[in-house]
């Protein structure tokens, strides 16, 4: 071999073992594997008899007392959906640090049109107003998680406003 082709070599040992380096001092190192859970979501307004306002509908707003449902579709690296058969659960993590359990099941309860993993949380009175992060995780049978993030956008995040929703009386 040449001294340059040395050389070359030479440099090239040198830079992998700078980047196998470099990946283990961040934690990339024996922990690399393919991503095989995929998940979308969004957050709507739930059911309660007697409040005001449409149902199932997009929103990120809610008052004090109104129903959060957070809805995710999971999808395997084929695009297979996965539901309770291929997930040991899915939780919601609110911004408190409170974990809340979901459920994977037909939409609406009756008459299902669609079927999915909901996380249902009712916003409780004393809960501070502002703009909060929530995150989804979604575990397989296996073990594996994976973790899901709103887009990073004020309008995607978890408001909470001032008051609180009025129920209508029921005659």
């Amino acid at each position: 071999m040449t001294a340059r082709w040395s050389a070359i070599a030479l440099s090239a040992t040198v830079l992998g073992f700078a980047v196998l380096g470099f990946a283990a001092v961040l934690g990339f190192a024996g922990d690399v594997r393919a991503q095989d859970m995929f998940i979308e979501g969004d957050i709507v307004r739930g059911n309660q008899p007697g409040a005001p306002g449409p149902i199932c509908v997009l929103n990120n707003q809610f008052k004090h007392l109104e129903k959060v449902v957070f809805r995710f579709r999971v999808r395997d690296k084929d695009g297979k959906l996965m539901d309770d058969k291929a997930l040991k659960g899915l939780a919601v993590e609110m911004p408190d640090g409170q974990k809340v359990d979901g459920y994977y099941g037909g939409h609406p309860p009756q008459g299902a049109t669609d079927y999915f993993w909901v996380v249902v949380w009712i916003v409780p009175k004393d809960y501070p107003n502002g703009t909060f992060i929530y995150r989804a995780t979604a575990t397989d049978m296996a073990g594996h998680s994976q973790v899901w993030d709103p887009i990073k956008r004020v309008t995607s995040y978890l408001q909470i406003a001032p008051g609180e929703i009025t129920f209508a009386k029921s005659n």
